[in-house]
């Protein structure tokens, strides 16, 4: 009872820590599991012609410039397209009105005196651009945090070389050392590997939405496309609500159903060929996650962090199992929490 009483009390401590220390810590972890799929792609470079003949140091500088490009072009994208947004919500605006008064219309509505008043308190009450002033205030943070993240990834890429030779010393022997070391070893190669090769899914999932998007004519379609990629790093519910946005917008855009009913299918169809075909035969060993438990850390993360720490949650969850298989004392509990019970 008592130990029940001091784990429960443990468990409370830290998630009021991870909740109240959400500005330094989101920044830092991010930036701990970018290194991963970084030193991934450093190291797969190796075969490459060229840049195979570099070193690892500058693989890895090369990498980190890319990424800070990368994050860089993310942040000037988000910017133009909200501008843009913003330009077009009167259009938007316009459409969805023609559209629900089509749909009144339809219903046999259209002249009763109630559709009136239902539209002045519903449709015409939506004040779209205000929707667009808290994400303009919010890229402030969202742009300082990129930063962060880019920052602590390069120190944590520069530091990656004598990471072993301190554990050692810290540690405070041989053996411990190496067991140390290996247990960082088998976490570096599953997370790695999982983010590698989910990052590759992704870009191959945004092209493909991007091409749909481009060829039905739907506005923004890059950022969307981004979005979509973005969004599929969260299990499940990831692929849904990328998907949702598109549809909504082509909804507000040309102002008719069977549009968005297109868009929907076509996206839908990438989803399930990406996530039903091609991620499996890429992904090779996934996490040893049980679903059960990856939903509950994605319902943990997320009312503690919102979207970031949705994104982080499998990643997160699964280093957690590999630590506590490495303890004789946690070790039941890894394996309840792990998919086949083998860590």
């Amino acid at each position: 009872m008592r130990n029940t009483t001091y784990g429960l009390a443990l468990a409370l401590m830290l998630g009021w820590l991870l909740w109240i220390g959400k500005p330094v810590l989101l920044p830092v972890i991010a930036a701990a599991i970018s290194v991963y799929v970084l030193s991934t792609a450093a190291a797969g470079m190796e075969g490459m012609p060229v840049l195979g003949r570099l070193p690892g140091w500058a693989r890895r500088t090369v990498i980190l410039i890319v990424f800070a490009v990368a994050v860089v072009l993310l942040f000037v994208l988000v910017i133009n397209n909200l501008a843009q947004v913003a330009a077009a919500l009167t259009r938007y605006e316009a459409n969805l009105a023609a559209l629900a008064t089509r749909g009144a219309g339809l219903l046999g509505i259209e002249d009763e005196p109630t559709w009136e008043n239902l539209r002045r308190t519903t449709i015409d009450r939506i004040d779209m651009a205000g929707l667009i002033t808290p994400a303009l205030r919010g890229l402030q943070g969202f742009g300082f945090t990129l930063f962060l993240v880019v920052l602590y990834a390069s120190f944590l890429m520069a530091e990656r070389g004598v990471m072993a030779r301190k554990l050692m010393i810290a540690m405070g022997g041989e053996e411990a050392g190496l067991r140390a070391l290996s247990l960082m070893a088998r976490i570096n190669d599953r997370i790695g590997s999982y983010l590698f090769v989910k990052t590759v899914v992704n870009v191959i999932l945004g092209a493909l939405s991007y091409a749909i998007m481009l060829v039905l004519g739907i506005e923004f379609a890059l950022f969307w496309a981004v979005l979509i990629a973005f969004l599929n790093y969260i299990p499940y519910i990831g692929s849904i609500v990328g998907v949702i946005f598109p549809v909504l917008l082509s909804l507000a855009q040309f102002g008719t159903l069977w549009m968005a009913g297109i868009v929907m299918v076509s996206l839908t169809a990438v989803q399930m060929f990406v996530g039903g075909w091609l991620e499996p035969r890429m992904m090779g060993r996934a996490f040893n996650l049980s679903p059960f438990v990856v939903l509950l850390a994605l319902a943990f993360w997320s009312a503690l962090w919102g979207l970031p720490g949705a994104l982080l949650a499998v990643p997160m969850t699964a280093s957690l199992i590999l630590v506590l298989a490495e303890i004789q004392a946690t070790r039941p509990l890894a394996v309840m929490l792990s998919a086949t019970g083998r860590v």
